[in-house]
């Protein structure tokens, strides 16, 4: 149960941080800095996602 709820977390905050992508590129002149922070954060999230997803399904099988 504690895994479904940390897999849940990091789901909203995979799509939290993909909007913050999508607002900052809309911009004039977007920070290049910050997003490219936000990408390697969004990845290291969706490798986190990843391992539980992965985790979680190799324990009910």
């Amino acid at each position: 149960m504690h895994s479904d709820a940390r897999l849940s977390s990091l789901q909203q905050k995979h799509l939290r941080l993909d909007q913050a992508i999508i607002e900052e590129s809309k911009r004039s002149w977007p920070n290049e800095g910050a997003l490219k922070r936000m990408k390697l954060e969004k990845l290291h999230v969706k490798e986190e996602i990843d391992r539980l997803s992965q985790s979680s399904s190799s324990r009910t099988h």
